[in-house]
């Protein structure tokens, strides 16, 4: 029996028990984070299946495929303890056997923020959570809000192609001093780690500004100026991939009229390409 075909048996079965699947989708190297993630699943009762699989298609040519942390026995030991019931961790020629041709385009959600960095990632992440989706068949799934953009692009392919599986995302997880959780984090060393702290400053200082009442030149400006504090101007320069007030809906940039806001953004440590965002009510927060 095919790994495909084993983990439709479990989880038909589960579901014959009168059991809801929940699917946690990750490349593995889990922390604190993906647990939570699993924990969310658990606390909704449901089947909980967990894949681990880096995928190459969404890794650009120059990008970490190669260098990306895998520790598929730590990760498993993790799942037992979080009480994971099923991991799935296929081979790259599972997922794409030979002769596979199909790939999902993430559209128009994707041309912004990291996909205008990453030309072709959203694609690849999607195509491979649609074939998650398709091996597992699970009820919900559920993904973190620090990838943010990602999170919005995979709501929109499930309601785009009728897929019956609800999209839970849940709050980003961080470190006492704020950093958000990344597997990528443990490429930072000492001291990149002191200076990724400048990203979650330059967002906390953007909302003030927001909530001040500044135009969206100006809280993005404050946003860059957090960044160039901590890391100097030419080393901001080469370090920010993007800095942005949106809508946290279309990723549109934000109007006065906008209430729900995304501010993200994206530098580079080092070697170390790290994401944070946060999402802020104007309605609820005062303004």
């Amino acid at each position: 029996m095919s790994i495909v075909a084993d983990v439709r048996k479990h989880v038909s079965a589960a579901r014959a028990a009168g059991r809801v699947i929940g699917f946690v989708p990750t490349m593995g190297a889990l922390h604190a984070g993906h647990i939570s993630l699993i924990h969310a699943a658990r606390k909704r009762k449901a089947f909980t299946v967990v894949s681990i699989y880096v995928n190459p298609t969404q890794f650009g040519p120059n990008e970490d495929l190669t260098a990306y942390p895998r520790t598929f026995e730590t990760d498993r030991a993790a799942c037992r303890d979080a009480g994971v019931d099923l991991i799935f961790a296929p081979s790259d020629p599972v997922m794409y056997p030979p002769g596979d041709q199909t790939r999902v385009s993430a559209g128009p959600l994707a041309d912004t923020m990291c996909g205008r960095h990453r030309p072709g990632h959203f694609d690849g992440v999607c195509t491979i959570v649609a074939k998650l989706f398709g091996v597992v068949q699970p009820d919900f799934a559920v993904f973190g809000q620090k990838d943010a953009q990602q999170a919005l692009i995979i709501r929109r392919m499930t309601r785009d192609l009728f897929l019956p599986i609800e999209i839970d995302v849940r709050p980003i997880v961080r470190e006492p001093d704020g950093l958000a959780l990344s597997s990528r984090n443990a490429y930072l060393s000492t001291a990149e780690r002191r200076q990724a702290l400048c990203l979650n400053r330059s967002l906390h200082a953007g909302r003030a500004s927001l909530l001040a009442g500044a135009p969206r030149d100006t809280i993005v400006a404050t946003m860059r100026d957090v960044v160039v504090a901590e890391l100097g101007e030419n080393m901001a320069d080469e370090a920010i991939d993007y800095l942005v007030a949106v809508d946290a809906e279309t990723l549109e940039a934000m109007t006065d009229s906008t209430h729900q806001l995304l501010l993200a953004g994206a530098v580079r440590i080092g070697r170390t390409r790290l994401i944070d965002n946060l999402l802020v009510d104007r309605t609820a927060d005062g303004r």
